[in-house]
């Protein structure tokens, strides 16, 4: 589709949205909102006609890029057959989505909870654990993002948390291993998934395993960084857990769906938790759509007792048809395929050649389609680019760094002193090599920072 520009009308859906919409995670008088006019494939553009290649797949979900025509037609012809029914019932969209995503999680994770997006998958994952154990509290990492709903932003590890956490919540918060920032002084990977066990262990211990439901990670933190844990540290948790009855939830919301070059993260480790939450991915956004993935045993816990949640939207079947049909693509297309393999051979060469370019790179890292190249003012002290939660004049190297990138036709996921590399998993190698190269003329402005 070829942009047309309109001025006039995006004024107007500008000015709407300033009067009316109140913005998520913002000062409402601080923002300017782009006014999109439309999206393609891996592209959007505004009312002015610009165009921008999307290195953001939205908030990390648009997975098959927008308007695919077949998930498309899937939401058109069951909105004609059946626009929503209720969550009791047995519903063909419904059955055949949690069908299609159970044969792709990993283990005995057979029975699907459907809920409206992540955070309340979340929710309802650390609610299944207390109910199941008969235990209080939940451990969580520090570097995290969870969701914005009550429970979910109480295990959350980054600042987003602070003005909803009263310390009430029952959450205990850990360091999760990372080399490049280690709080482990650590100088190896090995080293650092030891230690990191080690911690984990301790506060276990001193907690009180008697006392905790639940360990939730998420299987590659995804906002808070992109930071694949080293081999070994995902199966040594799954030991503790097993040891002390404790329950792992792995947060598949944005690592799943093939955004690893895998169906899961979770299949990279070769690892199997009692709960999954997921969403994002499962349907490219199209429609929104969460759940839990559901052990056996778990699931065993609510045979002849009544799990006490649910949600008016579960499984909506306008969701659930977008998911068939977005699973049903990703299969015949080869998108978690194409993932894997323009990960390994465009995006991470050509993100490690930029590092070796400029300095304002101190480090690359990611897996498939999901990258993160974290910026800093000096490689030897790895100072970051602005200080952590930066905001304000602080932030003024970020910000330069993102509207030089737009500039150059690019949207680009910033947060803190990093960019994240997450395209559509259906992007080509050409419009790959079309982002590195505009990304190539941002990091020159980021380089004017370095000491």
């Amino acid at each position: 589709m070829t942009p047309q520009p309109d001025p006039e009308a995006g004024a107007a859906v500008k000015a709407a949205d300033r009067a009316h919409v109140f913005h998520s995670w913002s000062a409402q008088e601080l923002i300017d909102p782009l006014a999109v006019a439309g999206a393609e494939g891996s592209y959007f553009w505004d009312y002015d006609g610009r165009r921008y290649l999307d290195f953001t797949s939205g908030l990390v979900y648009t997975n098959i890029g927008y308007q695919h025509p077949k998930v498309v037609a899937a939401i058109q012809e069951q909105a004609a057959r059946m626009t929503t029914f209720a969550p009791a019932f047995a519903v063909e969209a419904r059955s055949e989505a949690a069908r299609l995503i159970a044969g792709r999680t990993p283990g005995d994770l057979d029975k699907i909870f459907f809920t409206n997006g992540g955070a309340d998958a979340v929710e309802h994952a650390l609610r299944m654990a207390r109910l199941h154990t008969g235990r209080p509290k939940v451990l969580s990492a520090y570097r995290s993002y969870h969701g914005g709903t009550q429970q979910a932003v109480n295990v959350t590890g980054d600042p987003r948390r602070w003005a909803s956490d009263s310390g009430t919540a029952g959450v205990v918060h850990f360091w999760a291993p990372f080399l490049y920032r280690s709080r482990f002084y650590a100088e190896t990977e090995e080293q650092e998934c030891a230690r990191a066990l080690e911690h984990l262990e301790t506060t276990i211990a001193f907690e009180g395993p008697s006392t905790i439901a639940a360990v939730v990670l998420e299987t590659i933190p995804g906002t808070a960084g992109i930071m694949p844990p080293p081999p070994g540290y995902l199966a040594g948790v799954r030991e503790l857990c097993d040891k002390h009855g404790i329950v792992l939830v792995l947060d598949e919301v944005m690592a799943g769906f093939g955004r690893t070059g895998t169906w899961f993260a979770a299949d990279l480790y070769d690892v199997v938790p009692d709960l999954m939450t997921f969403a994002k991915g499962v349907n490219s956004g199209y429609v929104p759509l969460g759940g839990v993935a559901i052990s056996s045993e778990i699931a065993a816990t609510f045979a002849t007792r009544p799990y006490p949640g649910g949600l008016t939207y579960s499984g909506h079947p306008l969701a659930c048809a977008a998911a068939v049909a977005t699973i049903n693509v990703m299969e015949e297309e080869g998108v978690v395929e194409n993932a894997a393999a323009l990960g390994a051979s465009v995006v991470g060469p050509g993100l490690r050649e930029l590092a070796e370019r400029h300095p304002s790179v101190g480090e690359v890292r990611g897996t498939g389609m999901f990258w993160a190249v974290e910026l800093v003012r000096d490689r030897e002290t790895r100072e970051p680019l602005v200080p952590y939660n930066a905001s304000g004049e602080a932030n003024a190297p970020m910000a330069a760094f993102a509207a030089a990138a737009k500039k150059a036709g690019i949207w680009p996921f910033v947060n803190m002193n990093r960019t994240h590399v997450v395209p559509p998993l259906s992007t080509s190698e050409a419009e790959l090599k079309e982002g590195l190269a505009a990304l190539d003329t941002a990091l020159s402005v980021a380089d004017e920072y370095v000491r």
